[in-house]
């Protein structure tokens, strides 16, 4: 959407015995940004990405911009198809007046698991605490599993993204967990207990199932806050 902005300055120019005020004012062109191609692009893990990139106009004519990328788990400047990720792109510009303007666009890296012999993948969460959930805490984006180089896996959050996406507290307040997947197909896990980002305390997993027929994982999480979320994923399909 063009935004236009109406400028106005007063300026006081002082005299010996007098004052005297000016009023100037100008109209500026905030950039206008069209993302080509998707607002969250899904990439799967090991193949290519091409960023498609942005028009930006000023008035009607395209101006230059830049663009600046940031793994929002495991950190990077650049978007590696070899690294299970949310990559934010951030794309930038400034007018002849000098004032900014920003889009962003998500591309998002996994590997998808079949949940038979893998459960790496991207979800969205829904999680009830104590029994409790509501809008916010429906069909959060993203929870990330992939595995590690050791055949372990990492869950990007053990309580489903409840204070990270629902209560936007950030990722300072995730709660990474290892999962060792004895048997998939028997829902055999071992989850060492963990704990949540900035607030701390011991998590321990209470159950972990993962659901072949829906492509989905439920699981059980015990905060000794005295807190149990009870959290369903659900995998993204691309």
């Amino acid at each position: 959407m063009k935004k236009i902005f109406l400028i106005l300055f007063a300026i006081s120019l002082v005299g010996c015995s007098e004052d005297n005020t000016e009023d100037l004012s100008f109209v500026t062109y905030y950039p206008d940004f069209t993302l080509i191609g998707d607002e969250t692009m899904f990439v799967q893990k090991g193949s290519t990405f091409t960023d498609p990139g942005v028009i930006v106009t000023e008035q009607g004519e395209e101006i230059e911009y830049t663009v600046s990328v940031n793994g929002q788990y495991r950190g990077g400047n650049s978007v590696d198809t070899n690294v299970d990720d949310v990559y934010v792109l951030t794309y930038s510009a400034v007018n002849q007046d000098g004032f900014p303007g920003t889009i962003t666009r998500r591309v998002v890296v996994a590997e998808m698991g079949d949940l038979t012999t893998s459960i790496a993948g991207v979800y969205r969460s829904t999680v009830l605490r104590n029994g409790a959930g509501g809008a916010q805490y429906n069909d959060m984006e993203f929870a990330l599993i992939y595995e590690e180089e050791d055949g372990t896996y990492t869950l990007i959050d053990g309580i489903g993204l409840y204070y990270s996406t629902g209560r936007a507290y950030g990722n300072t307040y995730l709660a990474p967990a290892s999962i060792t997947a004895n048997n998939i197909a028997t829902d055999d896990f071992t989850v060492p207990d963990f704990t949540v980002g900035t607030f701390g305390g011991v998590v321990q997993m209470l159950s972990f199932t993962a659901n072949e027929d829906d492509n989905s994982i439920d699981f059980t999480s015990s905060w000794d806050s005295g807190y149990i979320f009870e959290v369903h994923l659900d995998q993204v399909q691309f």
